[in-house]
């Protein structure tokens, strides 16, 4: 895919530096972080920035080797082989951006261990071929190390393979630019969201698994723009995604009221 209009992206540190640096000495990148702090953008505004196709696949538990380089179809009578997106990419000199690797099966880490290194070589066992990556391919991998356990933690061996961005929540200027930028919404309005998100986040008692996204508080102010009053919006859009207990809800609500 081809990306023809600017993605909106604020820099918070020399991320751009590093990715153009990984891409032009042909190696991989790993983005660190908590989820919907901007790693799919910020790969999205890289792929447009540097003039590149991306394609993205979303892992999870049940993708595998075969889902990213490909598998036989029967087209008729007959078993015709098939890309996967992995290797277009590889035979296109394309960005694949391999998002929540940790969450896929171990083979796929396998597969694409000859991409990772100087081989840049992606081995088709079912064809009995191999494939030189060409000079614009670049393999881009994102996890959150913040709740992989056990099977779905990234090896040592592994993140070694890569060089490494950590993303985490933007200050709250730069936070607040972007739910600016999302959704149109008044400046005050967002300045109240980031400040309730980061109070939120900064609750580590209420044990929550995940925390506030920047991507909650867009959800949360494009509900406000469409008119719906703020507390159900705050409700629909950050509170409830975050957890199912009742008294951590009530706890978070009340929060909010003394806040807004």
């Amino acid at each position: 895919m081809k990306i023809t209009k600017e993605p909106f992206y604020l820099p918070t540190g020399k991320e751009i530096e590093v990715f153009e640096a990984g891409y032009h000495k042909k190696l991989p990148v790993l983005l660190k972080g908590p989820t919907g702090t901007g790693k799919s953008r910020f790969v999205e505004y890289m792929a447009w920035k540097l003039n590149k196709d991306i394609i993205t696949v979303a892992c999870h538990e049940e993708t595998s080797a075969t889902d990213l380089i490909g598998r036989f179809i029967l087209k008729g009578t007959e078993a015709v082989w098939q890309d996967g997106p992995l290797t277009k990419a590889v035979k296109t000199g394309s960005i694949i951006y391999l998002d929540e690797v940790a969450e896929a099966r171990p083979d796929i880490i396998v597969a694409i261990h000859s991409l990772t290194d100087y081989r840049r070589t992606l081995f088709l066992d079912k064809l009995g071929e191999e494939i030189v990556a060409g000079d614009g391919f670049m393999l881009v991998a994102s996890y959150n190390p913040g709740y992989q356990k056990g099977h779905k933690e990234l090896k040592p061996s592994t993140r070694q393979r890569f060089i490494a961005l950590s993303f985490n929540y933007p200050d709250q200027n730069t936070e607040t630019e972007i739910v600016i930028n999302e959704t149109g919404i008044d400046r005050d309005t967002a300045k109240t969201l980031v400040k309730l998100a980061t109070k939120i986040r900064n609750l580590i008692e209420l044990g929550l698994t995940e925390t506030v996204s920047t991507r909650l508080l867009v959800d949360a102010a494009s509900l406000i723009k469409a008119g719906l009053n703020r507390y159900l919006a705050i409700e629909a859009g950050m509170l409830q995604p975050l957890t199912d207990d009742i008294e951590i809800l009530e706890s978070l609500r009340t929060l909010t009221q003394l806040m807004l």
